[in-house]
C-alpha cells in the first residue's frame, strides 16, 4: 500500500475571500492599507487550514514506474553527417572542394613551423574560403573560377605539400633548400593570384554600382539636388 497525503484548497479560498471583502469595505490605496490586508489574509489562511486540515489515505497496489525516455540514437564512430544538399550538384561539389582544401591548408598550417609560411596559408585559406563561398551565393560565376578550381587550387596544395615533406625531414642541401626556396618565392604570388580572384569576381557587380550611382547623379543633377545631401535644406 501506499500513503497519499491530499492537501485542501479551501485555506486558498480564504485568501481571496479575505482580500475581496477588504477590497469592498476597507480602503486600499495606501501601502499600510496592503500590508494589514496581507496579514488578515495571512490569518485566514491559518483558520482554513485549522478548519480544513490536509488529508491522508492509504491506496491499494504499488506506485507506477516512472515512463521511461525513449533511448537516445548512439552516434556510430567513424560515420560523418553528410553535408546539407543546396539543390545544386555543382554547388554541393564546389562546397564539399572547399572544405576539403580548407582541412588540408589547416593541416599544412599546422605542420609547418615557418611563421612566414604559416601566415601565407592562413592567408590562402581564408581567400579560398571566400572565392568558393562567393561563388556558390551566385552560381553564375562558376566560370569563372574552373581554372583556379581545377588547376591552381590542387597545385597549390601540391606545393605545400611538398615543402612540407622536405621540411620535416630536417635535413639541409641543394635540392631540399633550392625547392624549398622557390616554393616561399611562390607563395607570394599565388596570394596575390588569389586575392585578384576573388576582386574580379565582384567585377561585374561594381560596375553595375558604378552605373546606377552615375544615373542617379544625372538625376539629381537635372531636379537642381546635385551637390546637396538628400537631407539637407
Amino acid at each position: 500500500m501506499a500513503y497519499v497525503k491530499k492537501r485542501s484548497v479551501l485555506p486558498v479560498y480564504f485568501i481571496g475571500g479575505t482580500w475581496l471583502l477588504w477590497s469592498l469595505f476597507v480602503p486600499l490605496y495606501r501601502p499600510s492599507h496592503y500590508v494589514m490586508a496581507a496579514l488578515a489574509s495571512f490569518i485566514a489562511y491559518y483558520l482554513g487550514k485549522m478548519l480544513f486540515p490536509d488529508r491522508g489515505y492509504e491506496m491499494q497496489g504499488t506506485a507506477q514506474a516512472q515512463p521511461q525516455s525513449p533511448p537516445r540514437a548512439e552516434a556510430q564512430p567513424g560515420r560523418e553527417e553528410k553535408p546539407k544538399s543546396t539543390g545544386n550538384p555543382e554547388i554541393d561539389a564546389l562546397l564539399a572542394e572547399r572544405d576539403r582544401a580548407v582541412g588540408e591548408m589547416r593541416r599544412l598550417n599546422a605542420s609547418i613551423e615557418d611563421p612566414k609560411i604559416s601566415a601565407q596559408i592562413s592567408r590562402l585559406e581564408d581567400t579560398t574560403g571566400k572565392i568558393i563561398d562567393t561563388v556558390a551565393a551566385s552560381p553564375a560565376k562558376l566560370p569563372q573560377i574552373r581554372k583556379f578550381m581545377n588547376y591552381y587550387l590542387p597545385t597549390t596544395l601540391k606545393l605545400l605539400n611538398a615543402y612540407d615533406r622536405m621540411d620535416s625531414t630536417g635535413a639541409s642541401g641543394t635540392n631540399i633548400d633550392g625547392t624549398k626556396g622557390k616554393i616561399e618565392d611562390m607563395l607570394d604570388s599565388i596570394c596575390t593570384a588569389f586575392s585578384r580572384l576573388l576582386d574580379d569576381l565582384y567585377g561585374d557587380e561594381a560596375m553595375d554600382i558604378s552605373a546606377e550611382i552615375t544615373v542617379m547623379e544625372q538625376m539629381l543633377a537635372q531636379e537642381g539636388l546635385g551637390g546637396m545631401t538628400l537631407g539637407g535644406s
